[in-house]
This record gives structure tokens, C-alpha cells and sequence, in this order.
């Protein structure tokens, strides 16, 4: 999906501060990104979804969610609609953001030899991103 529609879910800079952590607002906000390694969700491997910290829409499947050792939770996929997608300003990379409201996600990388079957890595700031348990009413 590309980037470029307006996101569905707006709220004010002052609105965001409110309800994100600083670093949430920072990251997802600001377009900014954990420190490699760092992040809660790089090697946990639950059964569950993964909404967007920001607004709460379901992002990724945990059965989409891989190993790729770079430091940062990868996934082969999203739910469909869930993720745009747009070129960064200086065109090297991919930026990935919630196509509910427009938060960062981190990037996605095409191209790899990662043995998914997208042949993609989503690399994802654990702070974007909030895990539900499978066996959690908030779940799909």
C-alpha cells in the first residue's frame, strides 16, 4: 500500500504528548528509533498481535514475526491495509507507518535471502508497537 492518505485517526501534537510516553513520542511521532537491542520485543516470540502503540490497530500477526538478528523486531508481513509505506526524503530506505494514524513504524526491507515468504523484513521499533496475547480478549 502506498503512503500518501490521510490517516483516520488525528490528533493534535499536545494530544499525542498526552496519551504517548516521551520516548513513544519521540519515536513515533518524531520518526525517531530505539537504540538497537534495546527493545523489548526484539527477541520475544509470543503468540498473539501486535497493535500500534499510537491508536491500537492490529499491525502484525506474532506468526509473521521472525528472527532476523538486526536488533530490532522483524516481520515478513502486516495485516492487509494496516501499513503504509513511503519512500524516505533522501530515498535509500522505506519508512512504514500506521496507515490508521500515520505513526512510525521503522522500515522494510525487500530483497534480503530471509526465508519468509515475502522476502521482506519489516524492521519495527518495539515502542511503535504494543503486544496482545493470543489468549487475551483484546486479541483477534
Amino acid at each position: 500500500m502506498a503512503g500518501g492518505s490521510t490517516p483516520a485517526v488525528q490528533k493534535t501534537e499536545d494530544e499525542w504528548r498526552a496519551i504517548l510516553s516521551p520516548e513513544q513520542f519521540r519515536i513515533i511521532r518524531q520518526k525517531g528509533t530505539e537504540l538497537k537491542g534495546t527493545g523489548e520485543y526484539n527477541k520475544f516470540f509470543e503468540q498473539g498481535v501486535y497493535d500500534c502503540a499510537g491508536c491500537g490497530t492490529p499491525l502484525y500477526k506474532s506468526d509473521t514475526k521472525f528472527d532476523s538478528g538486526c536488533g530490532w523486531p522483524a516481520f515478513f508481513e502486516g495485516f492487509p491495509g494496516a501499513i503504509n509505506r513511503s519512500p524516505d526524503p533522501d530515498g535509500r530506505r522505506t519508512e512504514i507507518t500506521c496507515a490508521a494514524c500515520g505513526g512510525h513504524l521503522g522500515h522494510v526491507f525487500k530483497g534480503e535471502g530471509f526465508k519468509t515468504p515475502t522476502d521482506e523484513r519489516h524492521c519495527v521499533n518495539s515502542v511503535s508497537v504494543k503486544f496482545i496475547p493470543a489468549n487475551s480478549d483484546a486479541s483477534l
